[in-house]
């Protein structure tokens, strides 16, 4: 399994113990559920591959993600809303 997305995308308990009793192979990962905080456990894992969070470092990547803030920060303040919002921070918009 490779998640170089957002760490909440994957049940990081369950992978821990499907790595750990055989269900799952092996793991890359660049993002974790709580970070900056890693499972220790998974230091220790011959079959896991840990980096910091460099998915995104294109240059190309680079650019759109410059671009969506400022998509995101036009149709806040013309419409109210995110075009792309981050579903963990729904609880910091007010309604």
């Amino acid at each position: 399994m490779i998640n170089v997305a957002r760490g909440t995308v994957v049940d990081e308990g369950e992978m821990v113990a499907a790595l750990q009793d055989g269900r799952l192979g092996s793991a890359g990962l660049d993002v974790f559920e709580e970070e900056p905080k890693v499972p220790e456990v998974l230091f220790d894992m011959n079959n896991v591959v840990l980096t910091p969070h460099v998915a995104s470092a294109t240059w190309e990547t680079r650019q759109a993600m410059s671009d969506l803030v400022v998509e995101n920060l036009v149709s806040h303040f013309e419409n109210g809303a995110a075009v792309a919002p981050v579903p963990e921070c729904a609880h910091l918009v007010k309604a």
